[in-house]
């Protein structure tokens, strides 16, 4: 079809038969018009298309890894399929954009405008965000069904697996329901403890899950404890050792209404603040004395599984009680007054 075009403006061409093939390092594409422009299924590799105007552009199944697209116009373009693999674009303006089966590895999208795009069937990895970048509004769902948006990319597949999967509804069911997180330090005269305590759960039908605190000093495993303990039907801390969990469990506990189960080597004293988690948190149970490791396991249903799951129910019924509430005509009658 024959165009008009100044230079480099070829909004509305097709350029599918034209030499755009990105092997060439020197193709520079940057602040043309390429608006409404046919470049599907394309080798524009390592391109340079920074500012360029590709505003409802068809790049459908185009490799742009590792081209520059940082600034680009790319409102409403449709690049189904596209590989955009260690691509920049960052400050680029993909609003309303097709992503649908796109390959986002290494990708930097820092800066960017997402808002409204569709993202069924991305592979996102390692890309790069920052704060301003726009992601309201993402949509997760194939053309043609019911949509559902979110406002994180990175968290959109999870969401999509959770609806769509039953395998994954059947983990999260297990794990919330049977993990037990194992916390400790426990240095090889200890590792009798942490392997009764693993074998003696995993054979009560538990799925434990063990954090050894030997690791090199000065590191903080807060963040990790924290979402392992959120996952966990209830937490063992072995709290003999004065280097095992204090700034974890500090952290961990008076964030999540889950029990904590304390158990302690006779004879050992536990770290300092210990006591003030346990009189200011119930769900930290009193910590249990032990002199060997068959003496636990020996009554881990009575001492250890059955108090955490009498005080997990008592915590879910606490969690499920009707709350207070306020009402805006409180406030108003204030303003007025």
């Amino acid at each position: 079809m024959p165009f008009f075009c100044e230079a480099n403006d070829f909004s509305g061409a097709d350029l599918r038969l034209a030499n755009l093939r990105g092997t060439n390092p020197q193709v520079n594409l940057s602040n043309w018009g390429l608006s409404r422009a046919d470049i599907s299924e394309q080798n524009l590799s390592g391109a340079r298309l920074s500012q360029t105007n590709l505003k409802r552009a068809n790049l459908r199944e185009t490799n742009l890894s590792g081209a520059d697209l940082s600034g680009a116009i790319l409102v409403k373009a449709d690049l189904n399929g596209a590989n955009l693999r260690g691509a920049n674009l960052s400050g680029a303006d993909l609003r309303g954009a097709n992503l649908n089966g796109t390959e986002l590895v290494g990708t930097d999208i820092s800066g960017a405008s997402l808002s409204g795009s569709s993202i069924y069937g991305i592979a996102a990895w390692d890309v790069r965000l920052t704060g301003d970048t726009r992601q309201e509004d993402l949509i997760i769902t194939p053309p043609g069904q019911p949509v559902i948006a979110v406002d994180n990319i990175k968290v959109a597949q999870f969401i999509y697996l959770l609806l769509n999967n039953e395998e994954i509804h059947d983990v999260i069911d297990t794990i919330t329901s049977k993990a037990v997180l194992i916390l400790g330090h426990f240095s090889d005269d200890r590792k009798t403890i942490l392997d009764a305590l693993r074998d003696a759960l995993r054979n009560k039908g538990f799925l434990p899950i063990v954090f050894d605190f030997e690791r090199p000093k000065g590191r903080d495993f807060s963040e990790t404890i924290m979402t392992l303990a959120g996952m966990s039907c209830f937490v063992i801390a072995d709290i003999t050792n004065p280097r095992s969990a204090p700034l974890e469990l500090q952290a961990t506990v008076p964030d999540y209404m889950i029990p904590f189960i304390p158990i302690l080597q006779d004879g050992k004293s536990a770290f300092s603040m210990f006591a003030d988690l346990q009189t200011t948190y119930d769900w930290v149970l009193d910590s249990l004395l032990y002199d060997s490791s068959q003496s636990l396991i020996d009554i881990l249903d009575e001492a250890v599984i059955n108090p955490a799951l009498e005080k997990r129910h008592e915590l879910e019924l606490r969690k499920a009680q009707d709350t207070s509430t306020r009402h805006v005509s409180d406030y108003r009658k204030r303003l007025d007054g």
